[in-house]
């Protein structure tokens, strides 16, 4: 289904929790190619945002999920001038360790918690890392100049701005 540009394309994601490690994706194609990213993907039409989030680990990683161990996070949207708007309802799962299963989407890691700053990921999700290890629902506002450069990203619940390019008058 094509989309006209700036248009808001819905997906959801899973952030896959064992104890101190995340499952993250290395993706293999774009959006976000090269980044690690949870599991997830775009909503099916008429598809609730909890039942393509549990579809998607079971695409992605081969994990079922339940409506009982999955824990809704909050929501990200993201706005840009060109064809990158999207708003994604983020869950997190406590799962038992396993290998990192084969994916067709990229490649499944391990990462602990305390290397992520290390690691290539979307700006907005070091963020959103912190909210779901403190349990704290947020809903997050991000915008993007043409050059996918996070311009700011505000926090909406508690009317906080988490980043701020010099410059960017909002």
């Amino acid at each position: 289904m094509e989309v006209n540009p700036g248009i808001k394309r819905t997906a959801a994601m899973v952030v896959l929790k064992n104890e101190e490690q995340l499952l993250l994706l290395r993706r293999n194609k774009m959006p976000n190619k090269d980044l690690y990213v949870p599991v997830g993907g775009k909503l099916d039409p008429h598809e609730r945002p909890i039942d393509a989030a549990i579809r998607e680990t079971k695409e992605e990683a081969g994990i079922e999920l339940s409506k009982e161990n999955i824990r809704f996070g909050g929501v990200l949207v993201e706005s840009a001038p060109n064809d990158y708007n999207w708003q994604c309802y983020i869950y997190w799962a406590e799962i038992p360790y396993l290998p990192p299963p084969p994916c067709d989407e990229g490649t499944l890691e391990w990462i602990d918690f305390d290397q992520l700053s290390e690691l290539p990921t979307p700006p907005t999700d070091w963020h959103i890392y912190q909210y779901l290890a403190r349990q704290k629902t947020f809903v997050m506002d991000a915008l993007y100049d043409q050059n996918m450069q996070l311009l700011e990203m505000k926090e909406e619940l508690e009317g906080i701005v988490l980043v701020s390019s010099p410059g960017h008058t909002a």
